[in-house]
């Protein structure tokens, strides 16, 4: 826990769940929702209204029962051990898969660079080069990932921003309207895969209450900081994308690998081009070694729970979990070799369908859980009413996400789900011992000694 001079106020909190949404992925997001057609735009507000739902169950999670681990936390407390399990599983899964994207979207701008790595093998082998050396950054230890990010984090808003606020001027209606619906499905189908490509914008909704342990007032700051931060990312994603397709002919759009570099290229020219690439290569550097480091801890702390292997928990010389850093670069690599796309774009669409759908799960265990919490604290039937609908909508459109999804990636995401059950027994004693050792290692309560009251 630490000191409460040193956690978080309710602005960087707000910057931590924004920051986290507004990541590297919206740098390739434009061309994937392309392959829908700027009707996509109601797919976003689909989606920021189911983002809003989530936002609302974690708030309110956070202000009644602020606990660190979030997801994992609420479903083990409140639905079970197994369930318990389960979440960490697929959460842990999605985060590392996740992972790869940000690596294939840093690849991408880095070939608007160097043509040469555009295309299989160059570009995958490049992509396996980005993940092996952050790894090594991460073993290093958490210093070397901290400056990494401080110094790259701003970097992710001057294209982003610029675009959102300053691409209109460049905007055609003509171009805009030319590619409205190209998903060879009805308008209702390409509205719902569109808002199941867009729940991947908003994951890390879950940020504040994941943080609890580092925010200041958590009852109070993790519910404003997760609606301030969903309205900030909202605002910004809906903007640049919008914009970038009345900018960029949507065959254009379909082909590229670093949609934001090109219309920065097609406004200001090959200098604005260049600047978007350098920026968007840097975020996602540091971005991925700030998740990568995520991804190690929360395996640790799974293995100290007893629900992961021993391996993820032992420490080298730098206070980190290096085992578990290097076990999860090599299953990245091996996802990274599987998805193997004859496109950059194609192959961050294939991975970031397979990290939404292995998403959706923890998000419906948590508006479950929401209901129990409400009804555990007593509060007013009418609170317990308005958050049981909400909850109801949350899953409603996580549900709608995986309707939305890629029919090939749902039955490998659920494979990977199923693969927890005959997994599970193989936990019981690791999660029981864990258990008696926190239980032994908390220090005895001292006995009630009138005369140490102060006067």
């Amino acid at each position: 826990m630490s000191e409460p001079g040193r956690k978080m106020s309710l602005t960087q909190a707000t910057m931590l769940v924004a920051g986290n949404m507004i990541g590297t992925g919206v740098f390739l997001l434009p061309v994937n929702l392309a392959s829908v057609g700027s009707i996509s735009l109601f797919g976003w507000i689909v989606a920021t209204a189911g983002a809003a739902a989530l936002g609302l169950v974690f708030a309110k999670l956070g202000e009644l029962d602020p606990q660190e681990g979030g997801p994992y936390a609420y479903a083990r407390d409140f639905l079970g051990p197994y369930v318990g399990f389960q979440t960490n599983y697929v959460y842990w899964f999605g985060n590392w898969i996740g992972n790869i994207a940000i690596a294939v979207a840093a690849v991408g701008y880095l070939a608007e660079l160097v043509p040469a790595i555009e295309k299989p093998p160059a570009s995958v082998l490049v992509t396996a080069g980005v993940i092996w050396i952050l790894t090594l950054a991460n073993i290093l230890g958490p210093r070397v990932v901290g400056a990494l990010e401080t110094w790259t984090m701003s970097l992710a808003l001057i294209p982003i921003l610029a675009i959102a606020f300053f691409g209109w001027f460049w905007f055609s209606p003509e171009t805009f309207q030319a590619g409205w619906n190209v998903s060879g499905g009805s308008s209702g189908h390409a509205i719902s895969r569109a808002a199941s490509m867009a729940l991947w914008a908003y994951m890390g909704i879950e940020s504040a209450a994941v943080s609890a342990g580092v925010i200041e007032n958590p009852k109070r700051n993790i519910p404003r900081a997760t609606l301030m931060g969903l309205g900030l990312a909202a605002v910004v994603y809906i903007l640049s994308s919008t914009v970038i397709m009345g900018i960029i002919p949507n065959a254009d759009l379909q082909r590229s690998h670093a949609p934001f570099a090109e219309a920065a290229r097609l406004a200001i020219g090959s200098a604005g081009m260049v600047i978007v690439a350098v920026c968007a290569i840097l975020k996602s550097v540091g971005s991925l070694g700030g998740w990568m480091l995520l991804v190690g801890q929360s395996a640790k702390a799974a293995a100290d729970d007893g629900m992961f292997p021993n391996a993820f928990a032992r420490l080298n010389r730098h206070g980190v979990p290096g085992r578990g850093l290097v076990i999860v670069a090599v299953l990245m690599t091996i996802v990274l070799f599987a998805t193997m796309s004859p496109t950059i774009a194609g192959q961050f669409s294939r991975i970031i369908d397979l990290a939404v759908i292995l998403a959706v799960m923890p998000y419906i265990y948590a508006s479950v859980a929401v209901v129990k919490v409400i009804y555990d604290h007593g509060l007013p039937r009418r609170t317990f009413q308005t958050y049981k609908w909400i909850a109801i909508a949350a899953v409603v459109y996580c549900l709608w996400t995986v309707l939305g999804g890629d029919p090939p990636t749902v039955v490998n995401a659920l494979v990977a789900l199923l693969v927890s059950v005959p997994l599970y027994p193989f936990f019981l004693r690791p999660m029981a011992e864990a258990a008696e050792r926190k239980r032994a290692s908390r220090p005895p309560r001292e006995p009630f000694q009138p005369n140490a009251l102060p006067q």
